[in-house]
């Protein structure tokens, strides 16, 4: 009789913790019968391609000093840890496996607030994505939670050459350009599942580690690759402040390009 009672309590167990999911691993607008459906398998990590001699890149007009920006910043490939060379060139099989099969490649970054790292990497891919001419490529960014768009990441990116309208409000829907004929990126702060932002087969880069822990599974995904940032936060209100935001910004541009440099044509 005792073994089996143990024998139940152990199965009860094992269900329970085979049914559990965390918060990030549900749509937040899903209905009870989504909730309770088990989340569509992912891909896993794409293939890692092999490096390719970066092509010339220029292929679009950008606002003269984010030109020069980018000019200074792809020499700088050779900065980048092979590690974090490795799982750029899985976004980059991706975005190519996308083109073979005549779709679109979206990528969302995601961290926790929405509010510096995301934003950030979402600017630069587009601008990557431009500057190498790789077409039908959709970045987005997306938190766990939403707050709003940190106006000291919006000063980095203004130093660095980006046109941005302030509109003003808690979560200023900020407008965006990398060129004078480029278009008009709307940036605030939302959750990854934002109706604004791809619903699935997109590619989840989870560019935080906080973010990256709590969402093992991020839903609709069809692919899911860590690359982290420090986070600039660490240096806000002290004499740091400027450095550490512009230091990000330019680690982002860097490994974005480099990203885009590698998507074969």
């Amino acid at each position: 009789m005792m073994c089996r009672c143990r024998k139940r309590v152990l199965v009860f167990a094992l269900v329970l913790a085979s049914g559990a999911l965390s918060a990030c691993q549900r749509r937040s607008d899903a209905s009870p019968a989504e909730s309770r459906a088990e989340p569509p398998e992912t891909s896993g990590e794409p293939k890692v391609m092999q490096e390719r001699t970066p092509p010339k890149g220029g292929q679009v007009d950008l606002h003269p000093k984010l030109r020069g920006y980018v000019e200074e910043v792809v020499d700088g490939f050779t900065t980048i840890p092979e590690d974090r060379k490795r799982r750029l060139r899985q976004l980059a099989s991706f975005i190519q496996q996308k083109q073979t099969s005549n779709e679109n490649a979206n990528l969302t970054y995601i961290c926790t607030h929405n509010s510096r790292r995301s934003h950030m990497s979402q600017l630069w891919a587009a601008t990557a994505a431009a500057w190498y001419g790789v077409e039908d490529v959709g970045t987005f960014s997306g938190g766990t939670e939403a707050t709003a768009f940190n106006p000291r990441a919006v000063a980095a990116l203004e130093r660095a050459g980006f046109a941005i309208d302030d509109p003003g409000g808690d979560n200023p829907h900020y407008q965006v350009t990398y060129g004078p004929n480029g278009p008009a990126m709307e940036c605030f702060s939302k959750k990854y599942d934002d109706p604004s932002n791809p619903a699935e087969g997109f590619a989840a880069v989870m560019t935080c580690s906080q973010a990256d822990k709590s969402c093992p599974i991020v839903f609709g995904a069809g692919v899911r690759v860590a690359i982290p940032y420090d986070d600039p936060k660490a240096a806000d209100g002290t004499p740091e402040e400027t450095a550490r935001y512009d230091e990000r910004c330019k680690q982002i541009a860097t490994e974005m390009l480099y990203l885009f440099s590698q998507v074969g044509s």
